[in-house]
């Protein structure tokens, strides 16, 4: 006969725990993993008293008092939604029960009459970046192939592999490669009266202060949108300048010129031929990037994008707080820190607004 297995300890059940993100919410979080049961008095301060009508799951809200049909549901002291009909205290609120405030329209959004008081500022912040020609700094050091037509992806996505393979062991002081690649086709839609944005928008990519000046292009050859008009000559100082695929350049700036790799080049005798001739040209640009260094610069030269990782119900209690509070420590340092997805918020809009430096 084998002993019996002692019973193993059960671990405590966790205490209920609901989170109010502003005194003047009337609905409270469920923070508890796998929600809360029926019959659960909730702690205080929050739910003093309050006991749980149903069960309510994680990350969602319970009602702190009565919610008549047609009030307004409050969350981060923001209306959220009406009452479609009478929820109870201690009821589980879904958007099954809430009629949503209409989507705003992108033109004449409200503007926030009362600002926050403005945050003292920190002084004799600094980071280590890299410097640049343009006076641009870059916080890490990449070599970067960008595109002018998405036929070239194929061999642009077999070459970055073979030099992050090959050649970026050979530069330990180069941090990465990346393939600039876009989804549009031959022209771009060139002669389109918008084409100007898609086109500006690779452009500004190709030249962030990361790269160092030291951009390559992949062209077909046959495109519409030319490396030429992807990068004009009459680009402002500091821009880098053009290479042809016959070497020749054209310089309008202290910069290293912009190699460009054309896979129609007749000297190109197959696929492979294509790869090597980005190779030989990539193995140039690393052994500049490799002899760049580190400087300490000041924490104003500092721009940071903040962009959205794929939100989950606890973004709002968790992760844009924490994203809001580096950027205002950010900001009161001189940095610079860019917004993205604006209309994804127009719904909040004020609280934007009023943050806003500028009209």
């Amino acid at each position: 006969m084998t002993a019996p297995v002692p019973a193993q300890p059960q671990a405590p059940a966790r205490a209920p725990l609901v989170i109010r993100m502003h005194a003047a919410d009337n609905v409270a979080i469920v923070a508890n993993d796998g929600g809360l049961p029926a019959g659960t008095q909730l702690p205080g301060p929050v739910g003093t008293g309050l006991t749980l009508r149903e069960r309510v799951p994680q990350a969602h809200k319970v009602a702190l008092v009565d919610l008549p049909a047609g009030s307004a549901v409050r969350r981060y002291d923001v209306t959220i939604g009406y009452a479609r009909a009478d929820i109870p205290a201690g009821s589980w609120v879904h958007e099954k029960l809430l009629d949503l405030p209409a989507a705003r329209e992108l033109q004449g959004l409200p503007m926030a009459t009362v600002k926050p008081a403005a945050l003292p500022p920190l002084e004799g912040r600094t980071f280590q970046g890299y410097r640049n020609a343009d006076g641009s700094v870059g916080t890490r050091n990449l070599l970067a192939l960008t595109t002018t037509v998405q036929c070239v992806a194929g061999v642009l996505d077999v070459a970055v592999e073979r030099i992050r393979r090959e050649l970026l062991p050979q530069f330990p002081n180069v941090d990465g490669v990346v393939g600039l690649e876009h989804t549009y086709g031959c022209g771009v839609a060139i002669d389109a009266p918008e084409a100007p944005i898609p086109i500006r928008t690779l452009r500004h990519i190709s030249l962030n202060p990361n790269f160092g000046g030291e951009v390559m292009v992949v062209s077909l050859g046959c495109e519409k949108l030319q490396p030429e008009r992807l990068f004009p000559l009459d680009l402002p100082p500091g821009s880098i300048p053009i290479v042809g695929t016959t070497g020749s350049a054209a310089a309008t700036s202290p910069a290293e010129p912009l190699d460009v790799v054309c896979l129609q080049d007749a000297a190109h005798v197959g696929f492979m031929s294509m790869v090597e001739h980005i190779l030989a040209n990539a193995r140039v640009h690393l052994e500049r990037l490799n002899r760049r260094q580190r400087e300490t610069v000041p924490a104003s030269e500092l721009v940071v994008g903040v962009q959205c990782g794929g939100s989950d119900a606890f973004s709002g209690v968790t992760a844009n707080p924490a994203v809001g509070a580096m950027a205002d420590l950010l900001v009161r340092a001189g940095a610079t820190v860019m917004f993205s997805e604006n209309t994804e918020v127009r719904d909040a809009v004020e609280q934007l607004t009023a943050r806003a430096a500028t009209p």
